[in-house]
C-alpha cells in the first residue's frame, strides 16, 4: 500500500453515504508526488510524499 515517507499518511477506508444514508465502501487516497532526495551520502532516492 501506497504511504507518505515524511508522515507516514496511506490510503483510509470508510462508507459512503448517499441522502437515503445508504452506505457503500469507498476509500480516500493521500495526494502522493514521488519526488527524488539526496541522502547523506549524495545518492539520489525516489521517495512518496504528500
Amino acid at each position: 500500500m501506497a504511504e507518505c515517507y515524511v508522515t507516514g499518511k496511506k490510503t483510509i477506508f470508510g462508507n459512503k453515504r448517499s441522502h437515503a444514508l445508504n452506505a457503500t465502501r469507498r476509500t480516500w487516497k493521500s495526494n502522493l508526488q514521488t519526488v527524488r532526495i539526496k541522502d547523506e551520502s549524495g545518492k539520489i532516492i525516489k521517495v512518496k510524499v504528500s
